[in-house]
């Protein structure tokens, strides 16, 4: 193809289209002087981004996102595949996030992009936007609010200013342990016969009469929190 990268930009995302022939190794090379070239234009928004024309692994995904990220003000929420379940999911969770936490960057988040896995351990003075999943054995710690775009399954402390309001929000929420302030989330514990989900839908956790409970993220919810 004449243009081994061509973009396209709509509300929300950007589409990525990459020539499937050309060595990766120029097309990263290809992609970061694109973006560079549109930084201007693109501005500081968050979006969605997909990748067109060729298969990518999780190594060369990974690579294109860090070179859009490091030649442009853009914030990654996610990459959207091309499984229709899971991009409707993950608009369904950008929706949800947006409206909730629309100013992160005012509020003086962090974002963190990548998945906590062997143990690491991220700590903040702030709140904490990931991007990513956070594996067993992995904690993450905030003086504020911490939002997981991903899988939560390690632990989470939130609040640690002790002020009150604050809460941690997962794509999925399963926490070994989870903590607000001075309260603790006890799960309670499933059936062995409980049927799984067939999707998942993002969960908020806050505290309600001296006790951490996890809610589904409803519209009703969003403005009674707001």
């Amino acid at each position: 193809m004449s243009n081994p990268v061509v973009i396209k930009s709509y509300k929300g995302g950007i589409a990525v289209y990459l020539d499937e022939s050309l060595a990766f190794d120029q097309l990263l090379l290809e992609v970061s002087g694109k973006f560079r070239e549109g930084a201007r234009f693109f501005g500081e928004a968050r979006v969605a981004v997909s990748f067109e024309g060729r298969s990518l692994s999780d190594e060369e995904e990974n690579a294109l996102v860090d070179a859009i990220s490091c030649n442009t003000n853009l914030h990654i929420i996610c990459v959207v595949g091309k499984d229709p379940e899971k991009e409707s999911q993950f608009k369904e969770a950008m929706e949800s996030f947006e409206r909730y936490f629309p100013k992160a960057e005012e509020n003086g988040a962090q974002f963190y992009r990548g998945n906590l896995h062997n143990g690491q351990i991220l700590e903040t003075e702030g709140s904490i936007v990931i991007i990513g999943d956070v594996e067993q054995g992995c904690s993450v710690i905030s003086a504020r609010d911490i939002i997981v775009i991903g899988r939560l399954s390690g632990n989470a402390y939130a609040g640690g200013d002790m002020e009150e309001g604050h809460f941690i929000v997962a794509l999925e929420m399963a926490p070994q342990k989870c903590k607000i302030g001075a309260f603790k989330y006890k799960a309670k514990e499933k059936s062995r016969w409980q049927p799984r989900m067939k999707k998942t839908q993002p969960q908020i956790a806050v505290v309600e009469n001296g006790e951490v409970h996890t809610k589904a993220i409803t519209n009703e919810l969003l403005n009674e929190l707001i």
